[in-house]
C-alpha cells in the first residue's frame, strides 16, 4: 500500500470519529429539552394541587369570616332582645336571631365541608410532590449521563482535533486539499476500497485500467464514477 493512501487512511478514520462525535454533541440539546419535558406534565400536576389547596382555604376562610360575622350579630341582637319592654320588638328580634342562627348553622357546616376539601386536596398536593421529586431524580440521571456523555465527546474531539492537525502535516499539499474536498462531498468517505472490480463507495464497476492501477499500488487513483481514492484492502 502506497503510503500516502496509508497516511489518508488514518486521516480519514480520525475525520470519521469526529464527524461521529460531532453529530452526538448535535443530538445532545434536543436529548436534554425531552428529558426536562419530562417534568411537565409532574409539574403541572403540582400547581394544580396547590391552586385546589389555595381556593379550599380561602373557601374555609370565607366560613369562618362569615359565620363570625352572623355571631357578632347574634350576640348583638341577643342585648337588643334582653333590653327591649316592647313585646312586639322582642318578638322581631327574636325572629332576626333565629334567622341568623339558621345562617351561622350554613356557614359552619360549610366551613366543615371547606376543611374536609382542604384535608383532601393537601393530601393530593402531597402526592403530586412526592411524583414530582420522583420524577426529578429520574431526568437529573438522564441529565447526568448526557453531560458525562459530552464530556467524554468533547475530550476525545479535543486529543482527535490535535492528533489529526499533526497527521494532516504529514500530507502531501497535492493531495491533502483533493482528500478534504472529497471528505465534504462525499458525505466523509474520501478513500474507499476495491471490492470484486468494483468502488467500495458507490458500488460502481471500474474499468479494467483502474482496476490495474489500483492493484498496481504505484499511485493514486480514483473511481471514474466518483471521484473517491481507490485502495487494496489488506
Amino acid at each position: 500500500m502506497l503510503d500516502a493512501i496509508r497516511a489518508l487512511l488514518i486521516l480519514q478514520d480520525r475525520d470519521r470519529r469526529l464527524l461521529a462525535i460531532a453529530k452526538d454533541l448535535e443530538k445532545i440539546p434536543q436529548e436534554e429539552a425531552r428529558a426536562k419535558s419530562k417534568l411537565a406534565g409532574d409539574e403541572a400536576a403540582v400547581k394544580k394541587a396547590h391552586d385546589e389547596l389555595m381556593e379550599a382555604g380561602l373557601r374555609v376562610k370565607k366560613a369562618e369570616l362569615d359565620a363570625q360575622t352572623r355571631r357578632t350579630t347574634i350576640t348583638r341582637l341577643k342585648m337588643q332582645q334582653f333590653e327591649t319592654r316592647k313585646n312586639d320588638e322582642f318578638q322581631a328580634i327574636k325572629h332576626e336571631i333565629t334567622r341568623y342562627e339558621a345562617e351561622l348553622d350554613a356557614f359552619e357546616t360549610k366551613e366543615l365541608e371547606a376543611m374536609e376539601e382542604v384535608d383532601q386536596f393537601r393530601i393530593k398536593f402531597n402526592q403530586a410532590e412526592a411524583a414530582l421529586a420522583i420524577t426529578k431524580g429520574l431526568v437529573n440521571e438522564d441529565l447526568a449521563r448526557i453531560s458525562e456523555r459530552k464530556a467524554r465527546d468533547e475530550a476525545e474531539r479535543k486529543e482527535l482535533v490535535e492528533e489529526r492537525t499533526k497527521l494532516a502535516a504529514g500530507i502531501s499539499d497535492q493531495i491533502l486539499p483533493l482528500y478534504e474536498r472529497l471528505m465534504r462531498s462525499k458525505d466523509g468517505l474520501a478513500l474507499a476500497p476495491l471490492n470484486e472490480g468494483k468502488c467500495g463507495g458507490c458500488h460502481m464497476k471500474l474499468i479494467a485500467s483502474t482496476v490495474i492501477n489500483v492493484q498496481s499500488e504505484q499511485q493514486i487513483t480514483r473511481c471514474e464514477d466518483c471521484g473517491r481514492i481507490l485502495y487494496v484492502e489488506g
